[in-house]
């Protein structure tokens, strides 16, 4: 018998390093699926624009969009290689947790499983996006915040290091390492702040997010009037206060809910991890907060790890107890690996999407089609302006999605350069003063009629599969005769959203 149970510990303990590899292996195989996200294609043309910040988002993900296209040219899978490899290490992290929190290898092997059927880690490790990185840096802080808690020391420059780093991809970590230091001291252990290695380990923290805390500073806190703008106006990924707690329900997966439940119990009834149960207060403190504040549902999404990590355990001893619990358990894994991915990926053939309720559920899934679409629509109407006037000729689009499509496409096709007053496309424009003719996309009529003397509809973008996303049937115009300066037009065109 301990023979036996030895060969099934071995076996247990691979579990997580496989099961991660096959969360990379199978979002690099579906990678190049459908197309490009709008977001992606911003992320490109601000890794172009190399800076310490953007009036959105800090600079890591542009410079990874840069690095993984000189690595490995322009394409959707090139893109997408580094976010597909950071939710195979989110997974894997996650059974680390459970080893921190004292679990055996039966509860790693049962948190990666769930992780890795999560819609958190597939959804995010689609597509390159800062709420990618942002995951796993909460992930690797959370076991890393873990071992600082129980045995303080030189545990948090390793906390500060990776702090310092997530901060430079994006701020919302600030959140989170608020959260846990209210949680500390609300429930303790308040001993580690008389440690000077946790002061340390916030200085080298500091160092490292000062690049673009200084570009914050320099330029107004625009990331502070992008928040705003989310909270109170939202954009295409806000909704309803009222489906925020719905949506957690969703994070992971709505059979496996049992299971992340029972760790934020245990989290904070469990004696044994009395150390950590800070956690369970952060993440009522974050869920009140992003509530109440419109934050985006997935906002919360990385404190799922954990919970999981933590309702491992006590699963597995609910599972031993008879085989029809254990059989349970693994029905609701199974069925999660079936139904999340689908839901979650572009696994179904495009043509099927408008027939199904996948788009509604994950709208990722509409915004990476239709683009090549868009480009060519463009390109018809840049068709129609004479040759002479071409090189004075730019497309102005309404968003940066818009925008870096165009961009992206005119490396193969003859296509204007793009300008757009949205986010930090409105840094890197205006156009020349010396551009009167501009070939228009997701900019209203009337608008363009006070900018220009002539303004004359082409054509409209159809990607002919009737998905419904922000750019299908949008007009595409021509204008001419430009009435008023450049400088009098941006400032009118330039928004955050």
């Amino acid at each position: 018998m301990e023979r036996a149970d030895g060969r099934s510990a071995r076996v247990m303990a691979v579990v997580p390093v496989l099961v991660s590899a096959a969360v990379t292996g199978l979002l690099l195989v579906i990678s190049g699926r459908y197309g490009y996200h709008r977001d992606e294609f911003y992320y490109l043309a601000a890794g172009l624009h190399p800076a310490l910040g953007y009036v959105d988002q800090p600079p890591l993900t542009p410079m990874i969009a840069r690095a993984e296209v000189a690595l490995f040219g322009y394409s959707p899978t090139a893109l997408r290689i580094a976010p597909a490899i950071a939710a195979g290490a989110t997974v894997y992290l996650t059974a680390a947790i459970t080893r921190e929190l004292g679990a055996g290898t039966a509860a790693r092997a049962l948190a990666a499983c769930c992780a890795a059927v999560s819609a958190f880690a597939l959804a995010t490790g689609h597509v390159l996006a800062t709420s990618t990185f942002d995951l796993l840096a909460w992930t690797a802080l959370t076991v890393l915040l873990i071992r600082a808690l129980r045995h303080g020391g030189r545990s948090w420059l390793a906390v500060g290091l990776v702090t310092g780093v997530a901060l430079e991809n994006k701020s919302l970590v600030l959140a989170f390492l608020g959260a846990v230091v209210i949680g500390v001291l609300a429930v303790g252990p308040r001993t580690v702040f008389r440690d000077r290695w946790l002061w340390v380990g916030v200085a080298v923290a500091v160092v490292l997010w000062a690049p673009h805390l200084a570009w914050q500073i320099a330029n107004g806190w625009p990331q502070l009037a992008m928040a705003r703008q989310i909270a109170t106006v939202g954009n295409g990924g806000s909704a309803p206060a009222w489906s925020f707690p719905l949506f957690q329900l969703l994070e992971v997966s709505p059979l496996l809910v049992p299971i992340w439940v029972a760790g934020l119990v245990a989290l904070i009834r469990d004696p044994r991890l009395r150390s950590v149960r800070a956690f369970a207060v952060a993440y009522g403190v974050l869920f009140v907060i992003l509530l109440v504040g419109g934050g985006k549902h997935y906002y919360l999404a990385g404190m799922y790890p954990i919970l999981l990590a933590a309702g491992a355990a006590p699963t597995v001893r609910w599972m031993l107890r008879s085989r029809p619990r254990r059989l349970l358990v693994g029905l609701g894994i199974g069925a999660s690996a079936v139904i999340v991915p689908v839901l979650m990926l572009p696994l179904l053939p495009v043509r099927t999407v408008p027939d199904n309720p996948v788009g509604d559920i994950q709208p990722i899934t509409a915004e990476t089609v239709g683009w090549p679409e868009l480009a060519d629509a463009v390109a018809v109407a840049y068709r129609t302006v004479p040759p002479e006037r071409r090189p004075q000729t730019v497309a102005l689009t309404g968003n940066y999605g818009e925008a870096g499509a165009v961009d992206l496409f005119r490396r193969r096709m003859d296509l204007p350069p793009a300008y757009s007053g949205h986010n930090s496309y409105a840094q890197w424009g205006p156009p020349p003063d010396s551009v009167d003719t501009v070939v228009a996309i997701g900019i209203e009529h009337q608008r363009l009629r006070r900018w220009f003397g002539s303004v004359r509809r082409v054509t409209r973008v159809d990607n002919r599969l009737g998905i419904d996303n922000d750019e299908q049937g949008a007009v595409v115009w021509v204008c001419t005769g430009r009435r008023l300066p450049w400088q009098v037009i941006w400032p009118e065109i330039s928004h955050l959203g």
